[in-house]
């Protein structure tokens, strides 16, 4: 006997951009709302709109914009000096 799978249920994972300003973009996610200054994430400060709004988070834990080719981890929002950045132009 065969069984069937029962279907998915609904992705109650909240994650979207909250606000952008000159300084950098806030980011809600997981019930907590994060800061992306564009002085640590620089990839951010000339993108479009369009850019920064096309996203996707991939397991709860990684986010990923594809026009601009940026991943971001969670964890690193949440624990900055744990994920020391170096950009170098």
């Amino acid at each position: 006997m065969i069984k069937k799978l029962k279907p998915r249920g609904k992705n109650t994972l909240v994650v979207e951009i909250q606000g952008l300003s000159n300084h950098g973009l806030w980011i809600f996610v997981k019930d907590r709302e994060f800061f992306i200054p564009f002085t640590k994430y620089p990839w951010f400060k000339q993108a479009t709109i369009d850019q920064i709004y096309n996203f996707e988070c991939f397991h709860g834990k990684h986010l990923h914009w594809p026009a601009l080719d940026v991943d971001v981890e969670i964890d690193a929002l949440d624990n900055p000096d744990a994920y020391p950045l170096i950009y170098k132009k």
